[in-house]
C-alpha cells in the first residue's frame, strides 16, 4: 500500500501546487510509482497534469480529482496501485479539508516567507492534530540569508510542528516550469531548484521512513 503525502495550507498563494508537483516529480525520478490528486476547485494540479500529458512528459504519473468528501475513496484506490499518492488541497482550514488530512500518511505544509502566511498556518496545523497525523513544514519562494527568512525560521519553532531544513528558493524556474507542465528539476538549466527539490524529496522520505 502506498503512501499519502498531503499538502495543505489555509492561506492561498502559499505554493501548494508548487511543492506537490515537483514532490511528485522528484519521487517518479527515483523510480517509485505516483500519483497525483487535486481537490482544489480551482483545478491548478489538473491544468498542470494535462499541459504534462499533452507534452507527452507525464512518465507514467497517475492522476486523478475529488471533491472534499470523495478522497477517501480516490486515496484507497491509488494507493493500491503507486508507491506515493500526493493531494493538493484548497487554501482553507475547516471540515471540508480533514478527509484530505485523515487520509495523510504526512501532512506537508507549506509556508511562503512572510510572517502572514506563517499566521494562517495555525488552523492546518490544528486539524492535522486533531486527526492525528504528522506534519512537518516547509518553506517556499524562499530567501535565504535575509533576516525575514530567520524571522519566520524563528517563528515556526513556536508553532510545535517541525521545519524541514530543504526549503524551496524564490526562483523563477519553478514558476515557468509549472505552466510548461513540467516541474523545475525538468528544466533545461534547473540550478538549485534540482538541489531543493532532490533534498525536500529526500527528507519526506525519511519522515515516511
Amino acid at each position: 500500500m502506498g503512501h499519502v503525502i498531503t499538502v495543505a495550507q489555509q492561506k492561498g498563494g502559499s505554493g501548494k501546487t508548487t511543492v506537490a508537483v515537483n514532490l511528485a516529480v522528484a519521487l517518479m525520478g527515483r523510480g517509485h510509482r505516483v500519483a497525483v490528486v487535486d481537490t482544489d476547485p480551482q483545478g491548478s494540479l489538473g491544468r498542470w497534469f494535462m499541459v504534462r500529458r499533452a507534452g507527452d512528459a507525464d512518465g507514467g504519473l497517475e492522476f486523478s480529482t475529488a471533491s472534499a468528501w470523495g478522497v477517501g475513496y480516490e486515496c484507497e484506490k491509488l494507493r493500491r496501485l503507486v508507491d506515493f499518492v500526493v493531494v493538493d488541497t484548497p487554501p482553507k482550514a475547516d471540515a471540508d479539508l480533514r478527509p484530505a488530512l485523515r487520509e495523510a500518511d504526512l501532512v506537508l505544509v507549506p509556508i511562503a516567507s512572510s510572517l502572514v502566511d506563517l499566521w494562517a498556518t495555525e488552523g492546518v496545523l490544528d486539524l492535522a492534530r486533531r486527526e492525528r497525523r504528522p506534519a512537518v513544514a516547509v518553506l517556499n519562494r524562499a530567501r535565504p540569508g535575509t533576516r525575514l527568512d530567520a524571522e519566520v525560521a524563528a517563528a515556526v519553532e513556536t508553532l510545535d510542528v517541525e521545519l524541514l531544513r530543504a526549503s524551496l528558493g524564490n526562483r523563477v524556474v519553478f514558476a515557468e516550469t509549472l505552466g510548461q507542465g513540467r516541474a523545475a528539476p525538468e528544466a533545461p538549466r534547473p540550478g538549485q531548484a534540482r538541489q531543493e527539490v532532490e533534498d525536500l524529496a529526500t527528507e519526506v522520505l525519511a519522515r515516511l521512513g
